[in-house]
């Protein structure tokens, strides 16, 4: 008997197991359940009115978006075996007249063999590049299609810090997107190219890759950058500080884009050497600070124009440099301090204008008028 009571303790539990298992609710109450032929919602009366906020946000959407298209360059990559393998890049672009040219950054369609454009009604076009200007990344491209809406292209002159702006573009590929932000600051950066951007806007509205290209806009829906670049901190996202080029800048270069397909960019045809104040007190210049001429390139435009370049050997710690000549102290009347200065002026020129250079030959001021040379693509 004292043998057969474990075994019949062992043959209740797993039945008990059993049971509780496979019918759990088995041994409870069913609960009460109700089946009305009509389920009862606390619903709205009637759709919410879209706030003030919202309607601006809706209108710079439905005006932006018609000019917008995403771009998808072919080029071409090589393998281990150098083979030849296609390498597709995505970004965007926005139309600029009924011409069907869209502007878009250069990186966008570097070294692409073969652009394609989808516009906002999901139709594909073959696109040719027109120009291109790899300092300034920026490069106009154009499509066959007669039929688009061009952007309204702002004014970026006197853009303010807390600005609303919104970027329209196609991030990771999803077109259409548009994210909203403000002007978080208007500085020099470093370009992808070594270059400077001169007053970039910079934007905590979300730019991520894919939206190269693409406008930002101000709250009435007129282009004032193309979103160029972002800082991600190795994340490969957006971090809330991207980059846009000035809308002006672009505007600057579109008719030589183009016309000619390339940007002639201006230059004096110089070697200058920044001048500071302690600097300028040692070698007992005229002036506190400006662009001492070294040296003028043979047959350039400050030889031209009788620019003077020094003759005087000296050094700068251990880096030798002629002294005596002119020194170079504002462009057009715009005071130049350094090198920035009067890169910033001469990106409001272009090669053939005549602009005015104050300098101080010795103790002696003057005006000397300089017409323009085209700097070479490699300078």
């Amino acid at each position: 008997m004292k043998l057969l009571r474990p075994f019949v303790l062992t043959i209740f539990l797993v039945a008990a197991f059993y049971l509780l298992t496979t019918h759990p609710n088995g041994f409870l109450k069913s609960p009460s359940v109700t089946r009305p032929s009509h389920v009862e919602l606390n619903e709205a009366s009637a759709a919410p009115a879209y706030d003030a906020e919202e309607q601006e946000n809706i209108a710079v959407y439905k005006k932006a978006l018609p000019s917008v298209v995403n771009i998808t360059s072919t080029a071409v990559a090589y393998d281990f075996f150098y083979g030849a393998v296609p390498k597709e890049g995505q970004g965007s672009g926005f139309v600029i007249d009924s011409a069907g040219h869209i502007l878009t950054n250069f990186h966008v369609v570097e070294g692409a063999h073969q652009v394609e454009v989808t516009t906002s009604d999901k139709k594909k076009h073959r696109a040719e590049i027109v120009g291109t200007d790899p300092p300034d990344d920026l490069a106009v491209i154009q499509i066959s299609e007669r039929a688009v809406t061009p952007a309204v292209l702002g004014d970026s002159r006197n853009l303010v810090v807390g600005q609303k702006v919104y970027a329209i573009g196609n991030p990771f590929g999803l077109s259409g997107t548009m994210t909203r932000g403000i002007i978080s600051s208007i500085r020099s950066v470093r370009g992808g190219r070594g270059g400077y951007i001169d007053e970039a806007i910079q934007t905590d509205a979300a730019i991520n890759p894919g939206n190269s290209g693409g406008p930002l806009l101000n709250s009435r829906g007129e282009v004032i950058g193309i979103n160029s670049m972002i800082l991600t901190g190795g994340a490969e996202q957006s971090a809330g500080i991207g980059f846009a080029i000035p809308i002006n800048t672009a505007k600057a270069v579109l008719d030589d884009l183009v016309s000619i397909g390339r940007v002639r960019r201006p230059t004096l045809g110089i070697l200058p050497l920044p001048i500071g104040p302690e600097l300028a007190d040692q070698l007992g210049l005229a002036a506190d600070s400006g662009l001492l001429i070294v040296q003028v390139v043979q047959g350039g435009a400050a030889e031209r124009a009788g620019l003077r370049a020094g003759n005087q050997r000296a050094y700068i710690g251990n880096t030798p440099i002629l002294l005596g000549g002119d020194l170079i102290v504002a462009l057009d009347g715009q005071p130049v301090q350094d090198s920035q200065d009067l890169s910033h002026i001469m990106q409001k020129h272009r090669a053939g204008d005549t602009v005015t250079v104050t300098l101080y030959r010795g103790k002696k001021k003057m005006d000397v008028r300089v017409t323009l040379g085209e700097a070479k693509e490699t300078a």
